[in-house]
């Protein structure tokens, strides 16, 4: 019997347990009951995905997702006192960390793109997003194209620019771009008015400006670039690893309580601010825990 890691999640969940009971441990499995360690990668302002609270601590829905793999590793493994390592990544230096075997899982608001699966594997869809962009409501910026002339920030790593340059409404502008290290200082290029929008994923906005001192002086374009789905990042090529993150993963989804970890993020007050992100299940977020899935896009 092989595990194939595109197969429907109910066949993968029961080539998870055979996997690691009747064959030898490989991969991340072998390499965490090895070491007795497993280190997960997280993002330092990825709200509310991966980010710190107020102790400096990573927190986050994805962070809470990640948590139940590690849970379930201990137990697969047998590893009651198994180490857990927090490691900040950024979306430049995300996919080099987890194939060099710095980090063994990346938890935080990575799309799951074609591209990228030539690269890494990821775990089913937890979000799906649309790519816009956010602007001062005095910019007098509706829309995408009225970014014609402007300069944009946006976060080193992602997928922002390459589709912004493909939009049909936008591939003749003449549009600079500065790039941020991370979500925060691309808001923050924003807020000064070094830049006239921060073009990233539609809930990543939200988060930078629920949080901002005066978040009544952003809006968020209806405009979508793209819609994508957000998963956990794996490495490539290492069915046994995936078969487990896909068991533990489907299974929070099948059950339903996928729909009690979602609100505490995005429907109640998070720390540290205790800022609601009002931002309710959407229909494809609705249909991604209802048919647990890694396509990408």
């Amino acid at each position: 019997m092989k595990c194939f890691p595109r197969v429907m999640l109910g066949l993968v969940a029961v080539c998870a347990s055979f996997a690691v009971s009747a064959q030898e441990l490989t991969g991340t499995l072998k390499k965490i009951k090895d070491t007795g360690a497993i280190t997960v990668g997280y993002r330092e302002s990825s709200i509310p995905f991966s980010y710190l609270d107020d102790k400096q601590q990573p927190i986050g829905y994805a962070m809470d997702l990640c948590r139940r793999v590690v849970e379930a590793v201990k137990t697969e493994l047998k590893l009651p006192n198994l180490k857990v390592n927090l490691q900040p990544v950024t979306s430049s230096n995300r996919i080099p960390l987890l194939q060099n075997g710095t980090i063994d899982m990346e938890c935080g608001s990575t799309t799951n793109s074609v591209e990228r699966q030539k690269q890494v594997a990821f775990g089913p869809t937890y979000f799906v997003i649309n790519v816009t962009a956010a602007v001062k409501k005095s910019s007098g910026i509706k829309q995408l194209a009225d970014l014609n002339g402007k300069t944009i920030s946006t976060t080193s790593g992602t997928t922002s620019v390459p589709l912004l340059k493909q939009y049909e409404k936008t591939k003749n502008a003449e549009i600079r771009e500065i790039y941020g290290k991370d979500h925060a200082e691309s808001f923050l290029l924003l807020s000064q008015d070094r830049t006239a929008a921060f073009i990233m994923d539609d809930i990543l906005l939200a988060g930078q400006i629920a949080n901002a001192p005066n978040p009544q002086d952003y809006m968020i374009l209806p405009e979508s670039l793209r819609q994508e789905p957000y998963s956990m990042m794996l490495r490539k090529d290492d069915p046994q690893f995936k078969a487990l993150v896909d068991k533990t993963v489907g299974g929070i989804m099948k059950s339903g309580e996928i729909h009690k970890i979602y609100a505490k993020w995005f429907t109640s007050p998070i720390p540290p601010k205790n800022i609601n992100m009002n931002f309710p299940e959407t229909p494809p977020i609705k249909e991604a825990f209802a048919n647990p899935n890694d396509k990408g896009v």
